[in-house]
């Protein structure tokens, strides 16, 4: 069952640039931000990203320090 969804007080600019991107995809406006909303709720969420990365960290144990990072993202530059 689907829903509807209102949002107020967007700012014309931000609505102008909507429509654009919709239309170069010959889409409708509501066709173009349902398919932008079900990709934004398939992603994860920011904090699911760091609880996965966190809990990855503590069960690896692995320790790895700043500096060597750095150096080792510089060696893989030259």
């Amino acid at each position: 069952m689907a829903i509807q969804i209102t949002i107020r007080d967007v700012p014309i600019p931000v609505r102008d640039e909507l429509a654009s991107r919709a239309a170069l995809q010959g889409k409708s406006m509501q066709e173009y931000l349902r398919g932008e909303l079900e990709r934004l709720a398939a992603r994860p969420s920011m904090d699911q990203v760091l609880a996965e990365i966190r809990e990855r960290k503590r069960v690896s144990e692995t320790r790895i320090t700043p500096r060597e990072i750095l150096k080792n993202r510089d060696a893989d530059r030259r």
